[in-house]
């Protein structure tokens, strides 16, 4: 076929090669990312405003520059960048386009940024290098969203890990409080079944024998169901203030009593019940007015004297001692007993613990569980000293408004 009639090209003429520069001038200078041009010594051969802009230079004072000396002269620690490694050098020198996304450029005030850039090799008409095209953006808005979702990101697992944590512990609370409550409902019904057995067999002897029994036989048993029915009512008030400290419904009701005779009145109280054990008081005042809830106070005392009574030895010595200091009544109970074993002394305070040496004498394992309670409530502390075969002291120490005291 014969194209001859095809117009021939030719040429671009000078005007249509001004246009296309002024069309390529701006195309660059309406571009918002920077961009420049390297010869193969690395000076830039041109530059667009927002790259001269980006880093604080007029375009004008960038041309001839070594770009690597004006913007990428040190590492983001501010350590020497050597030439040689720069990947924006490389490209007219390995006709490679290189990409980094964790670099920084630098200010003519002397301050970085982060930034992405791509570092295109150019090539003649013959394929021959002749430089590069470094295209870059500022990326500080992006690494400071990546660090705040970091951040973000971080704290969200933190919070995860401590919200997974105090489920861990809540769960392993509520398994305790399970066992807790199993042990405490398996202890009822063991405490329980032998005072109603005693009672059971004892009426039902009453009933079958009492033809034959004495007077004093029949009082016998009378007094040991008694004793039996007082035992179990103990208990039941024993779970009841348990139950009460539990609800929270339990609050320090303060008023001002004679505390010095407020003790002896209880040791007076308790006499008939210790089993011919003595009962000492000593005081450093005859009188001593306080201000603290009786109640309380009579519980907390209460279930360490009886604990002092029934693991002492038949007439052995009890002794109540209160020392009155500023601000401040100290209680010691005394006794001379079977002493506290090592291995039991760190869970003395648990509900439902009993030592091993005082497993066969009656009793719930819960009165020292709410001396404890009774006392932290006063805002005081409780403490012990014990030696097995020597005796048992326990220290109370409750602040208190002392009202008066006289010698």
């Amino acid at each position: 076929m014969d194209n001859s009639w095809e117009p021939k090209a030719h040429p671009p003429t000078a005007r249509e090669l001004e246009q296309l520069r002024r069309q390529n001038e701006l195309i660059l200078n309406s571009v918002g990312e920077g961009i420049y041009g390297l010869d193969l010594e690395g000076n830039v051969t041109f530059v667009n405003p927002a790259a001269a802009e980006m880093i604080g230079w007029q375009t004008a004072d960038l041309i001839g520059q070594s770009m690597h000396r004006v913007l990428h002269h040190s590492h983001p620690d501010g350590s020497h960048y050597p030439r040689q490694t720069c990947p924006i050098y490389a490209a007219f020198k390995d006709g490679v386009v290189h990409r980094v996304t964790d670099e920084v450029f630098w200010h003519k005030d002397g301050t970085s940024f982060p930034v992405e850039y791509i570092s295109t090799p150019m090539q003649d008409e013959q394929g021959q290098l002749v430089g590069a095209v470094v295209t870059f953006r500022d990326v500080s808005e992006r690494k400071w969203a990546e660090r705040i979702l970091q951040q973000t990101n971080e704290a969200l697992e933190l919070k995860v890990q401590e919200r997974t944590a105090e489920l861990l512990q809540a769960n392993q609370q509520l398994q305790e409080l399970s066992e807790l409550r199993s042990r405490f409902v398996s202890m009822v019904c063991h405490e329980f079944r032998n005072p109603l057995n005693n009672i059971a067999l004892l009426v039902s002897s009453l009933e079958r024998y009492q033809q034959r029994l004495s007077a004093h036989q029949k009082q016998e048993y009378l007094q040991a169901i008694v004793a039996n029915t007082d035992r179990m009512t103990a208990m039941i008030d024993d779970i009841l203030v348990i139950g009460k400290i539990e609800a929270d419904q339990l609050a320090p009701k303060s008023t001002e009593i004679d505390v010095a005779q407020f003790c002896q009145d209880l040791l007076k109280e308790l006499q008939p019940a210790t089993q011919g054990h003595q009962l000492a008081f000593t005081c450093d005042h005859s009188k001593l007015e306080a201000v603290i809830d009786e109640q309380l106070l009579r519980s907390i005392l209460i279930n360490i004297l009886h604990n002092a009574i029934r693991y002492s030895p038949q007439a052995g010595l009890i002794e109540l001692k209160l020392v009155h200091e500023p601000q401040q009544l100290t209680f010691h109970i005394i006794d001379r007993g079977l002493g506290i074993p090592k291995v039991d002394q760190s869970l003395l305070f648990e509900p439902f613990h009993r030592g091993k040496n005082v497993s066969n004498i009656p009793g719930t394992g819960l009165g020292l569980s709410i001396v404890k309670q009774f006392v932290d409530l006063l805002n005081g502390t409780v403490s012990f000293e014990s030696v097995i075969g020597v005796g048992t002291t326990f220290i109370i120490q409750l602040p208190v408004n002392i009202s008066q005291a006289m010698y």
